[in-house]
């Protein structure tokens, strides 16, 4: 992981701009909703960014991916409410900002499912469970297989480790 603090990763800063969204939504004098569907939204809402900042300080690969899928939740309730808000007569006058907003909440889906991914395909179990050691051995292992990739690349088309790989 490159970053070094969750306000650098790109998901936390659409989920926050989600959660500033519909805020300035809920606040503003437009808004024609009752105050426990606003309270609900406005919790959904925040809870995408503050799961991403707390999967981020966790150290293992278990915990990081239990925060992503209850952050990707959040998202979709947020998305569910927003598609309700939408079919609300009273609500009308709100359909662009409700259109944004589903976009921002279908973006920190999308991003979350993909990190999700990355991590249940990794070797590593997690921060906590790294030292020097098991660092350099991923390093090494990573370093290997491109070095790898590189020599079967530079064969002819026609070599048969090539023909085998590309199988």
């Amino acid at each position: 992981m490159t970053n070094s603090r969750f306000e650098e990763l790109p998901v936390w800063q659409e989920a926050i701009n989600l959660a500033e969204g519909v805020y300035d939504m809920t606040e503003g004098r437009d808004w024609q909703g009752s105050h426990s569907f606003r309270d609900q939204l406005e919790r959904a809402a925040l809870s995408v960014s503050n799961n991403i900042a707390e999967r981020f300080e966790r150290g293992t690969t278990n915990e990081l991916l239990m925060f992503f899928y209850i952050a990707r939740g959040s998202a979709g309730e947020v998305r569910s409410m927003l598609c309700f808000m939408e079919r609300r007569p009273a609500l009308s006058n709100l359909k662009s900002q409700i259109s944004a907003l589903k976009s921002k909440a279908e973006s920190c889906s999308r991003q979350l499912r993909a990190w999700a991914d990355h991590l249940q395909n990794s070797d590593i179990k997690g921060q906590r469970h790294l030292n020097e050691k098991t660092r350099q051995r991923y390093q090494t292992g990573i370093k290997a297989e491109e070095f790898q990739r590189e020599l079967l690349d530079r064969l002819p088309a026609n070599h048969p480790l090539r023909k085998r790989r590309n199988q």
